[in-house]
């Protein structure tokens, strides 16, 4: 606040005052009583106005511009020119009625009258004394009211008056003299002023407070009351204004003369912090409101208050001030307690699944029965789940079709090769660049509390000196405790309980034991022949005759092409390498609808060769089993089932053991376990002493480059040994798989489908397993199985007449001879 002297009581361009003299009547005692003892006439025209109060013997200037307004002026000016002055409740209110106006008011007269160019009337009045409104009488053309006098108690007097107004000409001096705008000669003004009543008056008609509480100063009948009142709003004015000369002086010894830009952006500053309107608050009021219409956790909300109070107390150059400011928006941006509304249709999930997956049967009936169990407990905590399979089966594709059936946002991440624990849990803050981790970053992204997220590839997360995330992330998939995630960054809980969580994988080895525990996992096998060839129909030859350019009446599929494509030109367990071949002819066609050569073409299998080349692969099992000591294994890889060759050979030597091929550490033990099974039993078998003895085994297994373990080879290894020991030769239609044990039995193995699958690619027409996986033959689909026969073993006695020929090809006793059978036939011959 400040004096308006300028404004409100002086207005020297308009000429109406000269000089101070003139603008300031210096009242006497004595005119002084006079105008309070002036009796109030019992009707007073009523003259409102909009943004002034009228103070007895203050002088004012006022434009009148109302109809109504304008007839009582002159009504008024040709009779004895006393009006009451009224102040509007609303200045904004342009038509008042009786209610909307103060009910205490100034009787004033006029004291000059001047018309102006636009029809409006100028008008200089002085105020006389208080009055208080009865009633009114009259409302056209002017207000007129009955009105009575508000007399004003003097209950000071002597020494105790003298210094209360010795006081207020000293505050009023100090104010005047700290303020540029208000001129130096009304301080001299003021204390010329010896009348107390008129002093404080006119110091009230020149506060610069608003309406309201100048209308509440005119109300006080006491003399002492309003003195306090006015010494309340002048001690503030001084405050502000040596507040005001404090910023001046600091912002004075910042100056530079060489920087002029920089002074004036900090005198600015100063004021903008003094008056609290700078932009950094700004910014704050903006986050705060944003604050206030976030939905928080109690928690959250209390920690979000304290940094917000910390971000007004902190200059925008301090180093932590950006720090505090990101991580506010963190707080606002994460979605605390905002659910997107999930369809609980089940009939509507499963046509979607199916519209955008062909097979994947046991996935689309667990997503069905979560959408059951939600949709009849409401509130059930969302399961972990871990597609686990070959790839190029569908399993990341999945998890958005997933989140199109239960209508909700989908985000995804790969993991694989993190090494950084900080990448799931976040940095600390203390740290430059400091950001929450993967998870929060997700949840940001999505923008509710229950999306699906998709942890991608996480079997390969790497761990080293810098943490482990596969250990970050068991909290995160537990059921159990993920409702209370802890982020360094973010140093509060969030619920993560909603979120559906699906990680991938392609193997169950490098996923360490805690983390696979809390995971449901679900197996994606690979595709059959059959289940190839419909999703190349439904979905592959459409999107990629859509991205090649073509459009569907250029160019057709076959059902022999696709087949050919498939078993002459892929062996995968999923459909990559199928999308890139059936890529691969569309380019083609492509290139010569381009070149003008065709307009369109039917793909047959003959033309298929013609964009792929010559086939890549040929089902080659008969012509490697032709000789004994050759068996066909089937055997699991990441990428599918395969078939595996071993291979065992006999030379004279000293009765070593040679492998070759990368085997593991299992596969080499399964191979010594197959040989002991063999030289216990070996007169049941009819091999000879000599060949275990004077005979080296080499045994090797093809794909000499890669890797090869795991103990499901054990009855390949034995009928390999078996078979070259024995001389018979293993039946070229057959292939096997299983593990052995040195007391004889054949223990079950996983990866049934798949090396079902493997071996029905390989042309294979019986296939031996351990009798304890009947179930997982059981569990296939009659397609996939097809004409394919299963023979199922539990023990190794008699396995060999099983898997080898009748007749051998050679004696083994004279084959295997030993040396000293050899040099004693050689001396009977000399």
């Amino acid at each position: 606040m400040e004096f308006n002297f300028k404004n409100d009581l002086f207005n020297f361009s308009s000429g109406e005052f000269d000089d101070f003299e003139q603008a300031i009547p210096l009242m006497s005692e004595e005119e002084e009583k006079l105008m309070n003892e002036s009796q109030v006439p019992s009707q007073l025209p009523i003259l409102p106005l909009k943004n002034t109060v009228l103070f007895p013997g203050v002088v004012i200037p006022i434009t009148v511009g109302r109809d109504r307004s304008l007839e009582l002026v002159r009504r008024a000016y040709e009779n004895d020119k006393i009006i009451g002055i009224v102040t509007q409740k609303k200045a904004e209110q342009e038509d008042p009625e009786p209610e909307d106006l103060y009910e205490v008011g100034t009787v004033a007269q006029i004291l000059k009258l001047i018309k102006m160019p636009d029809g409006s009337k100028s008008i200089v009045i002085q105020g006389k004394s208080v009055f208080k409104i009865k009633e009114y009488v009259q409302r056209d053309p002017y207000f007129l009211a009955d009105a009575e006098q508000f007399r004003n108690i003097q209950d000071m007097s002597g020494l105790e008056l003298d210094a209360a107004i010795r006081s207020v000409k000293e505050t009023s001096s100090q104010i005047v003299n700290l303020s540029p705008n208000i001129p130096s000669e009304a301080a001299i003004a003021i204390n010329n002023i010896n009348s107390p009543t008129f002093l404080l008056n006119f110091i009230s008609s020149n506060l610069n407070i608003g309406m309201k509480e100048k209308q509440e100063i005119l109300e006080i009948q006491t003399f002492s009351e309003r003195l306090e009142q006015v010494m309340k709003y002048l001690k503030k004015e001084l405050q502000v204004l040596n507040l005001s000369e404090e910023i001046r002086s600091k912002v004075k010894t910042d100056i530079d003369e060489q920087q002029r830009d920089f002074y004036l952006r900090q005198q600015m500053k100063a004021i903008q912090e003094a008056l609290g309107e700078d932009s950094e608050q700004h910014e704050v009021h903006k986050l705060k409101e944003r604050a206030a219409k976030k939905n928080l956790p109690d928690y959250a909300r209390e920690v979000l208050n304290k940094e917000l109070q910390r971000l007004e107390r902190t200059p925008a150059a301090a180093p932590n001030h950006g720090i505090i400011y990101n991580y506010v928006e963190w707080i606002l941006d994460l979605p605390w307690e905002e659910y997107s509304q999930d369809k609980l249709d089940l009939k509507r999930a499963r046509k979607i699944l199916d519209e955008d997956h062909y097979g994947l049967e046991k996935v689309k009936k667990r997503i069905v029965e979560y959408l059951a169990v939600l949709k009849l407990k409401k509130d059930m905590k969302a399961p972990i789940l871990c597609f686990y399979g070959p790839p190029g089966v569908g399993k990341t594709s999945l998890g958005k079709s997933i989140a199109r059936s239960i209508n909700r946002e989908f985000v995804r991440f790969s993991i694989g090769g993190l090494r950084d624990e900080a990448e799931i849990r976040g940095h600390r803050r203390t740290y430059i660049g400091a950001l929450p981790g993967r998870i929060i970053q997700s949840m940001k992204k999505a923008g509710t509390s229950n999306p699906v997220m998709m942890l991608d590839e996480i079997d390969k997360v790497g761990s080293d000196f810098r943490g482990d995330p596969t250990s970050a992330l068991l909290e995160v998939l537990d059921p159990e405790q993920n409702n209370t995630f802890y982020d360094n960054y973010m140093e509060m809980e969030y619920d993560l309980s909603k979120v559906l969580f699906i990680a991938t994988a392609n193997s169950l080895d490098t996923i360490p034991a805690a983390l696979r525990d809390r995971m449901e996992i679900i197996y994606l096998s690979g595709y059959t022949m059959q289940e190839k060839l419909e999703i190349a129909k439904q979905y592959l030859v459409t999107r990629e005759i859509e991205e090649n350019g073509l459009k569907k009446q250029q160019i057709k599929f076959t059902d022999e092409s696709l087949i050919a494509i498939i078993e002459q030109y892929t062996r995968e367990s999923g459909v990559r390498n199928l999308t890139r071949e059936i890529a691969s002819v569309c380019r083609g066609v492509a290139a010569k609808i381009a070149g003008g050569d065709i307009k369109k073409t039917t793909i047959t299998p003959k033309e298929v060769a013609g964009y792929l080349g010559k086939r890549k692969y040929f089902p080659d099992v008969a012509e490697r089993t032709t000789v004994p000591g050759v068996a066909t294994g089937l055997a699991w890889t990441p990428f599918g089932g395969d078939i595996l060759f071993i291979e065992a050979n006999l030379a004279r030597g000293n009765g070593k053991l040679i492998i070759t091929g990368q085997l593991g550490d299992v596969m080499k033990e399964s191979a010594s376990l197959a040989i002991s099974y063999l030289k216990s039993n070996r007169d049941e078998m009819g091999i000879p002493d000599a060949a275990f003895a004077e005979w080296d085994l080499h045994i090797h297994v093809p794909a000499g480059a890669v890797p090869k373990d795991g103990p499901s080879a054990g009855v390949s290894l034995l009928t390999a040994i078996g078979s070259i020991y024995t001389q018979r030769k293993v039946k070229s239609t057959i292939a096997m798989t299983g593990e052995i044990t040195l007391r004889g039995a054949i223990l079950p193995v996983g990866g049934i489908k798949e090396k079902v699958l493997a071996a029905r690619r390989a042309g294979i027409e019986t296939v031996i397993l351990p009798e304890k996986n009947l179930k997982d033959v059981e569990e296939i689909e009659k397609d996939v199985i097809g004409d394919l026969k299963f023979t199922y073993v539990d023990r190794m006695d008699n396995f060999l007449d099983l898997t080898l020929e009748a007749e051998a090809v050679e004696n083994p006793h004279q084959k295997f001879r030993s040396r000293k059978d050899e040099k004693e036939e050689a001396v009977s011959v000399n």
